[in-house]
Order: structure tokens, then C-alpha cells, then sequence
């Protein structure tokens, strides 16, 4: 139903849009970019895009994934334009046993992790396992090929293990002490 309006370019399906598939964009953007007010802006951009070209769309089950490949391309091209970035460091504190915060700061540990990948193996990363797209819709989406897809989301997870396995820093620990 929302493709036939889109290729009827109702006002209507902006909302319509932006209801169905509006959080996901924006969570898929904001973890590429790790920049909540430009993912909003991504969102923004991804769902006009959506209604000047979406009419095109032949199937409607292939709207997702196509509204999920306009925002990736629009955040990974926001983030090469953007000249400066000021990254702030945020060390959480690693949870005891029993500690009811352990899955918040787990989370937030893999979260950082997932920052400090490189941008296309973030990208990868990101719709493979937080948008659950294949393999094939990830190196579509990408432009890569699928075995490229699997090197990069199979490197990615190795340093991901590894962030998860390194101890606190010791400076933050002797911060933390005084």
C-alpha cells in the first residue's frame, strides 16, 4: 500500500513513513554515525528521498531494505563530508557479578567497540546485525561483494571480542582509586 503511494506522491506517506520505518532508520544511522541530531537529519533525508524516487519500487517487501540502503548511504556520505569530529571518550565502569547494571554496561562496552570500527566495517556491522539484512542485501547495500561483506563482519566480531575481553584501562582504574 505504501509504494502505490508513493508513486502517487501523496503528502500522506511521509507520515505513514516515518510511523513504519522511522526508529529503525534512525537507530541504524545514529550507530554509523554516533550522532543522534544527525541521524535525525539522515532520517529526514532518507524519507524524502523515499518519496521523490520510491515510486519506483516494484515489490513492496523490498521497500525496507531499500529505505535501509538510503540511509546507510546518506550517513556513510554525511560522514565523509563532515570535517571535524570531536570524539569524546566514555569509559563505563565494568559491572560486578550480580550487578543489575551488567547488561547496560556490557551494551555500552560493545557500543564503543562498534565506534571504533572503521567506517565500512561499522556500516557492515551495523546492518548485518542491528537491521538483520543478509549477507547478499548487506554487500548490495554496500556496493561490495558478498565474500567482502563476510571478511570485513568476520574481523569486525574479532576486535569486537577483543574490546569486550580487554580490562578497564589502568589510568581510568588509578582515576577511579583517587
Amino acid at each position: 500500500m505504501t509504494v502505490e503511494l508513493l508513486r502517487k506522491h501523496r503528502p500522506e506517506t511521509l507520515g505513514d513513513l516515518l510511523a513504519a520505518y522511522g526508529r529503525e532508520l534512525q537507530a541504524v544511522a545514529y550507530l554509523i554515525l554516533r550522532d543522534r541530531m544527525a541521524a535525525e537529519d539522515i532520517v529526514v533525508e532518507t524519507i524524502l528521498t523515499a518519496f521523490e524516487r520510491g515510486g519506483s519500487i516494484r515489490d513492496e517487501r523490498a521497500l525496507r531494505a531499500w529505505l535501509i540502503r538510503v540511509a546507510t548511504n546518506h550517513a556513510l556520505g554525511a560522514r565523509r563530508r563532515s570535517t571535524r569530529i570531536v570524539r569524546i571518550e566514555v569509559i563505563p565502569d565494568r559491572a560486578a557479578v550480580g550487578d543489575l547494571g551488567a547488561d547496560s554496561s556490557t551494551r555500552l562496552t560493545i557500543l564503543e567497540g562498534i565506534a571504533e570500527l572503521p567506517l565500512q566495517m561499522r556500516a557492515a556491522v551495523v546492518l548485518r546485525y542491528y537491521a538483520d539484512l543478509s549477507v547478499d542485501d548487506v554487500a548490495t547495500t554496500l556496493g561490495k561483494s558478498p565474500n567482502t561483506i563476510k571478511a570485513q563482519l568476520q574481523t569486525a566480531l574479532d576486535r569486537l571480542r577483543i574490546h569486550l575481553a580487554e580490562p578497564v584501562d589502568a589510568s581510568f582504574a588509578e582515576a577511579q582509586n583517587a
